[in-house]
């Protein structure tokens, strides 16, 4: 049997994530990392932004290691799901820097606390508040894949771009016509599950 690293074990699923939601913004213009592709307003550059924020609060505020990074979209008073979408000020390297800043903190938080460090949730209600460094790890690797899985399916609709990082499409390779009759052979199993005509 192969012994582990719990916190080598989690930080590799972690980078992995941050990884790949990094990777759906490569080579896409200034629009398309931002614009806004379901009715929720759901946008790469926004997910970056908002798992940069996640970080931040869960791996550095809840365990007494403040950041000292400004996010006003995220203080008392800011507006609604500020957190999801980059303003026009606000450029895509300042936003990826962030996130990169809140990667190397969290990473600080990780190997400098044992797993079972209790950390209080500032925003959580005070009854349910404590957790363990483990537990919040396990919380932002979950919410980072969450929102990668997001970022595959934003690329897909821009450009027909999907896959999981450069190395690794997750997906068969079939050319445009392959994927079409793959569709279409589910739409039609879905029409007729659904007794559509």
């Amino acid at each position: 049997m192969t012994t582990t690293d719990p916190k080598a074990d989690l930080h590799f699923y972690l980078q992995s994530a941050r990884d790949a939601l990094l990777w759906k913004l490569e080579g896409l213009r200034e629009y398309d990392a931002r614009r806004p592709l379901t009715p929720t307003g759901t946008n790469l550059l926004g997910l970056v932004k908002h798992v940069a924020s996640v970080e931040l609060g869960y791996l550095g505020d809840t365990f007494g290691r403040p950041s000292g990074e400004a996010l006003p979209w995220v203080e008392e008073g800011a507006e609604d799901n500020a957190d999801m979408w980059a303003t026009a000020d606000e450029s895509r390297e300042q936003i990826v820097g962030l996130y990169r800043r809140a990667w190397a903190h969290a990473d600080a938080t990780i190997d400098a606390l044992p797993l079972d460090t209790v950390g209080t949730v500032p925003w959580w209600p005070a009854e349910r508040a404590e957790v363990t460094l483990h537990h919040a790890v396990v919380r932002v690797i979950a919410d980072t894949h969450r929102h990668a899985g997001h970022a595959d399916i934003v690329r897909e609709l821009i450009d027909g771009a999907v896959g999981m990082n450069e190395g690794n499409g997750s997906v068969p390779a079939g050319d445009t016509a392959w994927w079409e009759k793959h569709r279409d052979r589910v739409e039609r199993a879905a029409r007729d599950a659904g007794g559509e005509a």
